[in-house]
């Protein structure tokens, strides 16, 4: 799977240790499944969990959507045994909780072939995210933000005005070194309109999509981070007008009474990147 061509609108964690839930999360039309040996189960079901989660990915039928294990920390007892059981197994890449430096990455870095993402969610990890962006294995950034909160002791708001910082540093740091970012979860997931602000929130900063707890919350993620058909219209009459300037050498490229520039192409270009490999994921 080729991670710039693959959209991230919405992710989904399912916890290792429920059969009927990974038996479930073959047909939720999500972008990426994150499958969690780490939060979500219990410590006496952890070694358990490692068995059942292969069984579903050595069984698979997840179709295109991004596959990625949430291990333990290296720092457990479980982290570098959560690798070993996957060795071998259909897994796109392995997210990696608690990351505070690049000198994390180089550990796991160590057992794995695979693509790292990294959890960030901690003080350190916000201001060590440009090192930890430009490591080599890194492929993707998740915002923990339940975690982030609890560090940071700041008040839940529905504008996370207390998160700007962190959450506009770790983009910027995806960003220099070409590293997908993913927004935090939402908690309240029966509160629809909650979830969809916090989207909106998510993807007008730049993030590329949104981390999920529930099934309900996948058909407004995978809404609100897709490009719109008006945007969609825009970005064809952008490239239109722009490309026709150039073929004539005459005038500059106005569309909706907007000078379109190169920059803006770029932009529009990405739009309609992004819209076909969504219509391909299906």
């Amino acid at each position: 799977m080729d991670p710039t061509l693959h959209p991230y609108r919405s992710l989904l964690y399912i916890p290792g240790s429920k059969a009927r839930a990974l038996e479930k999360a073959r047909a939720l039309p999500v972008d990426a499944i994150l499958f969690d040996l780490e939060d979500a189960v219990m410590p006496e079901a952890k070694l358990a969990a490692r068995d059942t989660l292969r069984a579903a990915l050595d069984q698979g039928g997840y179709g295109s959507r991004a596959k990625i294990v949430r291990i333990n920390g290296l720092d457990t007892e479980w982290g570098e045994g959560d690798v070993a059981a996957l060795r071998g197994a259909d897994v796109d890449a392995l997210l990696l909780p608690k990351v505070d430096s690049a000198a994390d990455i180089d550990r796991l870095a160590a057992l794995t072939d695979l693509p790292i993402w990294a959890m960030m969610e901690t003080p350190l990890a916000i201001f060590n995210a440009l090192a930890i962006a430009a490591h080599p294995r890194v492929q993707g950034f998740v915002a923990g933000t339940n975690d982030l909160a609890k560090e940071l002791g700041c008040r839940t708001r529905a504008d996370r005005l207390p998160m700007q910082m962190a959450l506009q540093t770790m983009l910027m740091a995806a960003r220099a070194h070409g590293v997908i970012a993913t927004d935090g979860v939402y908690n309240q997931f029966k509160d629809e309109a909650g979830l969809e602000a916090e989207c909106e929130q998510g993807r007008d900063l730049g993030f590329d999509g949104k981390t999920l707890i529930h099934p309900a919350q996948v058909e407004i993620a995978n809404r609100v981070f897709a490009p719109s058909e008006a945007e969609v219209d825009l970005a064809r009459r952008q490239i239109d007008a722009f490309e026709e300037v150039l073929a004539t050498g005459q005038g500059v490229a106005v569309v909706d009474g907007k000078i379109v520039e190169n920059l803006h192409v770029e932009t529009a270009k990405k739009t309609l990147a992004k819209a076909e490999a969504i219509a391909q994921a299906g």
